[in-house]
């Protein structure tokens, strides 16, 4: 478990251990290698019912073929992420936290490392594996 008292603001990346951030690169790193097999499938992945938002196929076509790859792995970490937490929650009846719902909505507004690491170092704090 993580020794971070919770947070309400600031910079994320000053206040995480190195050892999340490792372990957020590390899960991100195997997400993308996930991502490169499915941009590789000889049949494309179905939807979940709902078609992709206008803005992230927007986003996406002016991203370079690198920056699509990593947003993509991120947000697959993420959801991953969201799994374990629904599934902790599911499981011992406990309230939505207010530290992780922050965390998440940063993380969507940023999409990035540091922001998934805040993400990571909430959910530890929960005592949630990921």
């Amino acid at each position: 478990m993580s020794d971070l008292p919770p947070r309400k603001s600031g910079s994320a990346s000053s206040q995480l251990p190195q050892t999340v951030i490792d372990k957020v690169l590390a899960r991100v790193s195997d997400a993308a290698l996930s991502v490169d097999q499915r941009s590789q499938a000889t049949r494309p992945r179905t939807s979940r019912g709902r078609p992709a938002p206008l803005d992230r196929l927007a986003a996406d076509a002016t991203r370079t073929p690198e920056q699509v790859r990593e947003a993509r792995s991120l947000r697959l970490v993420f959801s991953e992420f969201g799994d374990s937490y629904r599934e902790f929650r599911r499981r011992t009846g406990a309230p939505v936290s207010a530290d992780v719902r922050d965390a998440a909505t940063r993380f969507r507004r940023e999409l990035s490392v540091n922001s998934l690491a805040t993400v990571a170092a909430r959910l530890e704090e929960l005592q949630i594996a990921w």
